[in-house]
């Protein structure tokens, strides 16, 4: 039996229930321009400032949202974001992000001006939810198990 992203996800939250040994995870995003990826993320997706440093001249930045953590590096200048997307057509999202409310978060981030991927649908079968690029060009889907046939 092949594996795909509905069992996956199917599979965490089952495992979740029994044990909370592993609770996030914090993926690591170099970007172009520190103070700008931190404005999107708290204007555009709700995400509060956790920490940047260092205080002379800031380089590094945690974002997060609950429970959701994002690191934003700005390495130099000619080291540039590399978005999934950007090294192949077929590349995934940097980050899928369950929710328990695609469609309230959908409409939040629609009023707060976020770019849109993908609209509210099904992005993948069985995957209910939506995907937007931040300023960096990274892909973030949120999504939640759903059956075609209903809610």
């Amino acid at each position: 039996m092949g594996t795909n992203s509905a069992d996956a996800a199917a599979n965490g939250a089952t495992n979740e229930r029994e044990s909370r040994n592993l609770v996030s995870i914090r993926p690591n995003f170099i970007v172009k321009d520190l103070q700008a990826s931190i404005t999107y993320y708290r204007e555009r997706l709700g995400f509060r400032l956790d920490f940047q440093g260092p205080d002379d001249g800031p380089f590094w930045a945690g974002v997060s949202r609950e429970g959701v953590g994002i690191m934003l590096k700005a390495v130099a200048p000619d080291v540039l974001p590399c978005p999934n997307h950007t090294r192949h057509e077929w590349g995934p999202s940097d980050a899928h992000i369950y929710t328990l409310d695609p469609d309230g978060l959908f409409d939040e981030f629609s009023r707060r001006g976020a770019s849109f991927r993908k609209t509210l649908s099904f992005i993948e079968d069985g995957l209910w939810g939506f995907a937007i690029a931040d300023a960096d060009g990274y892909v973030l889907t949120f999504f939640q198990l759903r059956d075609k046939g209903g809610g």
